[in-house]
């Protein structure tokens, strides 16, 4: 499996450019922004780009959706319930207002348990509420990225609308917490002392997972 962590955007959300090193077909997930950037690096590595994933709705991790949907011909995939959230006019407005291109309408909701597959390599949507109703993370190889539900060392703000403390708690211990500690974590932001961690330390340091 083919993977890229790149710095993106004005808010700095880590993208993912994920691909299949066999049929160098791929998925981009969370592209915030700095599009030029990315398409040069999927240029470099060949890849086929053939859905655009987003861990979740909010604009910081979508606004980037429009320019790559275009030059790429990509799906975007949104779990359902984050789908009904912010494909609204009211959403839509809320991106402008605050300096972000609105995302085109969601072309596949998938759910919990689904499958993302591009060449030999799959991806499982694992639904992880809590920072949003519709929050996913992406499972794959020993490899979960995890958006805005688990950071290293922290976990995501439940304060916007739709947040949730005791189900994103829930998401963490439930959801996230069975899969194998040398599970590689891939977070939406580098909020800790390094940019990946392993889920078996977050259990150890993580107050998410140590203090509740």
């Amino acid at each position: 499996m083919i993977i890229k962590q790149m710095t993106v955007g004005p808010m700095a959300v880590f993208c993912y450019i994920v691909g299949c090193a066999e049929s160098l077909e791929g998925v981009l997930i969370d592209p915030a922004g700095s599009e030029e950037q990315i398409l040069r690096v999927l240029d470099r590595k060949k890849l086929k780009t053939l859905y655009i994933i987003n861990t979740h709705g909010h604009p910081d991790h979508t606004c980037g959706n429009q320019i790559l949907k275009e030059r790429t011909g990509a799906r975007i995939v949104m779990h359902a319930a984050e789908a009904r959230m912010f494909d609204t006019p009211s959403a839509r407005i809320m991106a402008q207002q605050m300096g972000f291109r609105p995302s085109p309408p969601v072309d596949w909701t998938v759910r919990d348990g689904d499958l993302i597959s591009f060449g030999r390599e799959t991806l499982r949507v694992v639904h992880t509420p809590g920072h949003t109703p519709g929050g996913i993370c992406l499972y794959g190889r020993g490899n979960l990225f995890t958006g805005d539900t688990l950071f290293v060392g922290a976990a995501g703000r439940t304060d916007l609308p739709g947040g949730a403390l005791d189900t994103l708690i829930d998401s963490l211990r439930n959801k996230i917490g069975p899969l194998p500690d040398e599970t590689v974590i891939r977070p939406g932001h580098d909020y800790g002392d390094r940019p990946t961690s392993t889920l078996g330390r977050e259990k150890k340091t993580n107050p998410y997972y140590t203090d509740f």
